[in-house]
């Protein structure tokens, strides 16, 4: 990993956990600072992540942290059941005995992950969870464009991550597409990944309007 690999997973981390708060001036030299690297590469570090949603640029005022709000939410949930869903069911319908230890390999590091461990961990074994799904379908594509969106729904995950208001909890949700893929049952597969988005579409929009409402 080389040093700007390093910044931006530093500075992603850091606004997905919230310790950059939503509209927050991001100011070149203070960065420079906390990380220990030049303007240069907080310039590119900050252009990557406008890139991926995260940050957004105001004329006259330069690089904040972006703001999330439900319209942008939703869609971002529409464009995952989409993806996920269809990655789900192929992968469940082509499954292998390789694919479904790798699988299962993949839920045991995201379960151990989610209890007590930091948050850029847990949503990294989640994507890594998410990765075998999208290869193991053959949704090399889509898989990218998921990635492109990775900030984005890890924040929405962060916002959701402790809501006591959840159908059932994520590893849960994780678990039951988990063994619906490794049985080879797709329509389940798809099922098990929209009752999953669902519910914490349903937590996020709740959230979001909260936070509009300034309550």
């Amino acid at each position: 990993m080389t040093l700007r690999d390093m910044v931006q997973e530093r500075m992603r981390d850091a606004i997905i956990e919230g310790h950059f708060q939503p509209g927050e001036r991001l100011v070149e030299r203070p960065l420079c600072d906390q990380l220990g690297v030049s303007r240069t590469v907080v310039r590119e570090t900050i252009r990557y992540l406008e890139a991926e949603g995260l940050v957004e640029i105001l004329p006259g005022h330069g690089p904040i942290v972006a703001r999330m709000d439900w319209d942008n939410a939703r869609q971002i949930y529409d464009i995952r059941r989409m993806l996920e869903t269809a990655a789900a069911r192929d992968c469940a319908n082509n499954i292998t005995d390789a694919r479904a230890k790798k699988l299962i390999a993949a839920l045991g590091r995201l379960k151990r992950t989610s209890s007590g461990a930091a948050p850029g961990a847990m949503f990294r074994a989640t994507s890594d969870f998410y990765d075998e799904i999208f290869q193991g379908a053959g949704h090399h594509v889509a898989w990218e464009v998921v990635q492109r969106l990775n900030g984005r729904i890890s924040r929405l995950r962060m916002m959701t991550l402790s809501s006591t208001e959840r159908d059932r909890p994520g590893p849960e949700h994780m678990q039951a597409i988990c063994d619906a893929i490794v049985s080879g049952d797709g329509e389940a597969a798809a099922a098990a990944v929209n009752q999953h988005l669902q519910d914490t579409a349903r937590i996020a929009e709740r959230l979001l309007a909260q936070d509009q409402n300034g309550e």
